[in-house]
């Protein structure tokens, strides 16, 4: 949460007060009852592997090359 308050500091000229942040940061965040929170993502692909044989079912991966936010 530092770090967020302190990137809000660098982007906003004026800086922010903690209580604008709160609110700023309050409504940023995704709602806690979105369906794909609820789906036991893996990190690990040998991990995901093992379990898509153990239940039988496919492995979806997603993978990127380049910067983070698409500025290539």
């Amino acid at each position: 949460m530092r770090f967020l308050l302190a990137l809000g500091i660098l982007l906003v000229p004026d800086g922010l007060s903690l209580e604008q942040f709160e609110k700023l940061h309050k409504e940023l965040r995704p709602a806690g009852e979105e369906a794909w929170r609820s789906i036991p993502w893996k990190v690990s692909l040998l991990e995901a592997r093992e379990a898509a044989i153990r239940e039988s079912k496919p492995v979806f991966m997603w993978s990127m090359d380049g910067h983070p936010l698409g500025c290539t």
